[in-house]
């Protein structure tokens, strides 16, 4: 529970934020133009994708696209976002109607019990990518680029940025930083990449932020996260993930860019909201650690774990499998085996 006083400079922070906000637009008003669409047109790769299940293809809904979100964002219509890891899971986001699918790094800690972000490489992510790919076919798909595949140079992000679309299969990536990497987006963009950026609290760098702690909160870190928001737009971002950031902060920004926010931790008024699935679903034991942003919409593990313990219990009593899950043997060639078999014997 917030205290009067934190409520307080919060409110400080904000108003504070709006004079500097309009001071900036009003000084680089003459010099930057941004536009949601990124610089060369989305390249659509399909033909790889594993045929999708009946009841999808059945659909036949037209898939989401850049220009999807962009009248999404236009009609300021929230983006909806989640992530997934693998086929199954990926075909559940896109059965729900998720405009974008984000195979997002995370999966190092949910899916791959890595102690976090930082471990899993640009060979486990688009691993992890392709089978996302394949099922689906209307999402819009983004894929993480991890530590180590982006920060040396823009020649080395771009050939990793390369390989999560070509080898990925992902219609665009994402990744960490502001305006340090304002000139690797601009390079990648220019490829004909999409990017999306990630500002705010940024997993990768957990260990210099100090851990995962509010981003925004004081009036020098809002300012550096909207000049931030401000460079990755300037660069050729189509969106802008902001984590764990006061409402009011975020709110501020969002009305000063002209491309989409997607808010994790940055309370309702960004241009949408990612989750990651496992943590929503509540895939985890119960005493799994969760961030505070996290809505449990489901409680997969529990049933998840009736079910396999009742498996046990019916292996064990034999009362599974039972007659309905039998194959039919001819009596005759049953009997034939038993003559056999006793004819060996003797």
């Amino acid at each position: 529970m917030a205290t009067t006083s934190t409520v307080a400079a919060t409110r400080v922070v904000s108003q504070t934020l709006v004079r500097v906000v309009r001071q900036q637009g009003q000084a680089s008003r003459h010099s930057t133009r941004c536009s949601f669409r990124p610089p060369h047109t989305q390249q659509c790769r399909q033909s790889s994708h594993a045929p999708a299940p009946a009841s999808l293809r059945a659909k036949n809904e037209r898939p989401v696209t850049l220009q999807t979100l962009q009248q999404r964002h236009q009609d300021k219509v929230p983006i909806t976002m989640l992530t997934a890891h693998d086929y199954p899971s990926a075909l559940l986001a896109q059965e729900a109607g998720m405009d974008v699918i984000l195979v997002g790094d995370s999966l190092a800690m949910v899916s791959l019990g890595m102690s976090d972000t930082s471990e899993v490489t640009l060979d486990e992510m688009i691993m992890h990518a392709r089978a996302v790919s394949r099922a689906a076919t209307r999402s819009f798909t983004i894929g993480d680029l991890p530590m180590g595949s982006y920060e040396i140079s823009k020649e080395q992000a771009l050939a990793s940025a390369i390989r999560m679309v070509k080898e990925g299969r992902m219609q665009a990536v994402k990744l960490e930083g502001g305006y340090e990497m304002a000139d690797t987006i601009h390079k990648i963009t220019s490829a004909g990449i999409p990017v999306c950026a990630h500002i705010g609290l940024t997993p990768q760098r957990q260990h210099a932020l100090g851990g995962f702690r509010v981003q925004g909160n004081t009036l020098d870190k809002a300012t550096a996260l909207f000049k931030d928001a401000k460079a990755v737009q300037a660069a050729g971002a189509f969106a802008v993930v902001l984590e764990c950031v006061p409402p009011d902060i975020a709110q501020e920004v969002t009305d000063n860019l002209q491309i989409p926010t997607i808010g994790i931790g940055a309370g309702n008024k960004t241009s949408g909201q990612v989750l990651v699935q496992i943590d929503m679903l509540g895939v985890r034991p119960g005493d799994a650690f969760l961030p505070k942003f996290v809505k449990k919409y489901g409680s997969v593990w529990e049933s998840n774990l009736a079910a396999v313990q009742q498996y046990k219990n019916e292996v064990t009593d034999r009362s599974y499998p039972g007659p309905e899950h039998w194959y039919k043997s001819d009596p005759k060639v049953v009997k034939a085996l038993q003559d056999f078999i006793r004819d060996q014997s003797s």
